[in-house]
């Protein structure tokens, strides 16, 4: 499957904002585009990674991972200390690692923030905009996070809620879902020329009881 541009047709906006998707490493790199705010690359996870994310999910402890510095060995070493069960995520670990490689590439960077956590609750329920410039965000395990295409958002309803605000969803049918897997590159505000365009998201409400496996880097 080639990696394809979805285009809003919202007349409303004349130079449309767009994401692109597929199934190929090729697709993430078009985050670069002027008009592309989200690119994702589909993927299904194998057992080998699925046993790491059952480890984490089912120890009494949730984990909380963060890292600031460079891809490579000592991130590898200190997953491999701070995750539960070590032997049986082995294959978790270095697809993280490969995640944080790829970032570092891609942004020409020796230096990625990372955060692997264990969630029990939404961290960021509404509807908002990063202002940083990009990040990446994988879900391993439970319901991925949620986007509005550029046409449906009232960027005026952004920001700390206030009753005078309007509504930030324009079309409650227009908002999007990641999928567990998907490797989604979102570009935020921060980003030299996206002021005005950073990607509206949101954090999935969990169900009682449940758990969710998300991986977060930025580069730095």
């Amino acid at each position: 499957m080639q990696a394809r541009t979805c285009h809003q047709e919202n007349p409303a906006y004349f130079n449309a904002i767009s994401y692109a998707e597929g199934e190929d490493i090729s697709t993430l790199p078009r985050i670069f585009e002027e008009n592309i705010n989200l690119s994702v690359m589909r993927r299904q996870l194998n057992e080998d990674v699925l046993s790491g994310v059952k480890a984490q999910l089912q120890a009494d402890r949730p984990l909380y991972f963060n890292w600031f510095g460079p891809p490579g060995d000592e991130l590898r070493s200190k997953l491999t200390q701070q995750l539960h069960d070590a032997e049986a995520c082995s294959a978790l670990i270095e697809d993280v690692v490969t995640l944080a490689d790829a970032m570092a590439f891609l942004f020409e960077t020796d230096t990625i923030g990372l955060r692997l956590r264990c969630l029990e609750s939404a961290m960021c329920p509404r509807f908002h905009c990063d202002n940083i410039p990009v990040r990446l965000v994988a879900t391993y395990h439970g319901p991925g996070s949620e986007w509005l295409p550029e046409w449906a958002v009232n960027r005026q309803g952004l920001g700390a809620p206030h009753p005078e605000k309007p509504e930030i969803v324009i079309d409650s049918d227009a908002v999007q879902q990641l999928q567990v897997g998907d490797l989604a590159l979102l570009k935020g505000s921060g980003w030299i020329g996206n002021e005005a365009h950073g990607l509206v998201h949101r954090s999935p409400n969990l169900p009682a009881g449940s758990r969710r496996l998300l991986l977060t880097i930025d580069p730095a």
